[in-house]
């Protein structure tokens, strides 16, 4: 594991009027350097060969792409040196963690980077501490889990991962054990599944509610947690579907829905809410600096549904930029702290320029 102290001693010979924000050209890098750009930043973009255009074509946002035969590549001497060069500070989402794996991120990558670098494989259902593990110490609800298929006993959730894009989910949702058997059996026919990701996968409790993307903002420079804002996912092929009458949809016989994210859509909450939203993060961050020392720093999102009775359940976390383009135009709450609209990557590029001014740049890198 790369120490603290190593990147400690590397962000501190960073020019700190000179600072880079670095993104992966994928998720939400275009989010990350719109942000960076509204504070005034310079920013890299580092982008696999045929998958550029959104980068280029953006003109604004990136004022240098690497250009890389695939994302890996970056942990190449040359390429690391380069994005030292130019006191690049990295920024983590979904796909960065995908493409370059948490062994390279926190054994091999000495490039410092925004955020906790060792609490991002927790958001893997399969780590040892992960976000379950967390959401008990702190507190709060997540959904039943069942050890193995065989205890359903109601509805619930299988996330697994599709079997050809590793970065996609194949989740899907089941009545009781039969229906899991035959479900599974046509999934793996199907080749959206492997047997080996289902003897792996997560088995949940469904929890009927309507759902809310809480996203929240720990800063390690003010030691307070905001709540950002909300957004909900759009998602293949259920939206929208559903919207169809019931006497079409069983017409159509569609086949098993599917839980590809392609967009997003903003939301609020009811004002009596949120305080219970406030508490959440509040606690997860208290839980998370105790499991995972120094703690969030960033973003997180606390995937959530609220049930019937106005409570909350978390049925995902994530733990790094979690990608909601959408919010910075419609969030309200983070015009209630600074008097107008911004989403994560601002939010991130205001953190990153304010610990530059302060001299406190290692504060807020692993």
């Amino acid at each position: 594991m790369i120490g603290l102290q190593q990147i400690a001693s590397i962000v501190d010979r960073y020019d700190p009027k000179n600072v880079t924000v670095g993104t992966i050209g994928s998720h939400s890098a275009l989010e990350v350097m719109d942000g960076a750009k509204d504070e005034g930043m310079k920013t890299v973009c580092i982008c696999q060969k045929g998958r550029d255009l959104p980068y280029r074509r953006f003109k604004r946002l990136a004022d240098e792409i690497i250009l890389l035969d695939k994302f890996s590549d970056i942990m190449n001497r040359e390429n690391q040196e380069r994005l030292r060069e130019l006191n690049t500070i990295m920024v983590a989402h979904r796909a960065f963690t995908a493409y370059l794996g948490y062994d390279n991120i926190e054994n091999n990558l000495k490039v410092p980077i925004f955020g906790n670098r060792s609490l991002l494989r927790a958001e893997e259902r399969t780590a040892p501490r992960n976000q379950y593990y967390l959401l008990e110490k702190a507190g709060i609800r997540h959904p039943k889990l069942y050890r193995k298929s065989s205890d359903i006993d109601g509805p619930a959730m299988i996330k697994v991962q599709e079997a050809k894009r590793k970065l996609e989910r194949a989740f899907f949702i089941v009545s009781s054990y039969e229906d899991y058997k035959k479900k599974s059996k046509q999934k793996i026919e199907q080749g959206l599944v492997t047997k080996q990701d289902l003897d792996k996968a997560t088995i949940e409790e469904y929890v009927p509610g309507t759902y809310f993307n809480l996203n929240y903002f720990v800063s390690p420079l003010t030691g307070e947690t905001e709540f950002l804002g909300i957004e909900r996912r759009l998602q293949t092929n259920v939206h929208d579907f559903v919207s169809l009458p019931a006497r079409q949809q069983i017409e159509m016989d569609l086949p098993q829905p599917s839980n590809i994210e392609v967009g997003h859509t903003p939301a609020s909450i009811r004002e009596s809410l949120l305080e219970k939203v406030f508490e959440m993060g509040d606690k997860f961050a208290v839980a998370v600096r105790k499991e995972y020392p120094p703690g969030v720093i960033g973003p997180i999102s606390l995937q959530s549904v609220v049930t019937t009775d106005l409570d909350f359940v978390v049925y995902d976390v994530s733990l790094r930029v979690p990608g909601n383009p959408i919010m910075a135009t419609t969030s309200p709450y983070t015009k209630y702290y600074y008097g107008h609209t911004m989403g994560v990557g601002r939010r991130i590029a205001m953190e990153i320029k304010d610990a530059a001014a302060q001299r406190k740049l290692r504060d807020i890198v692993t």
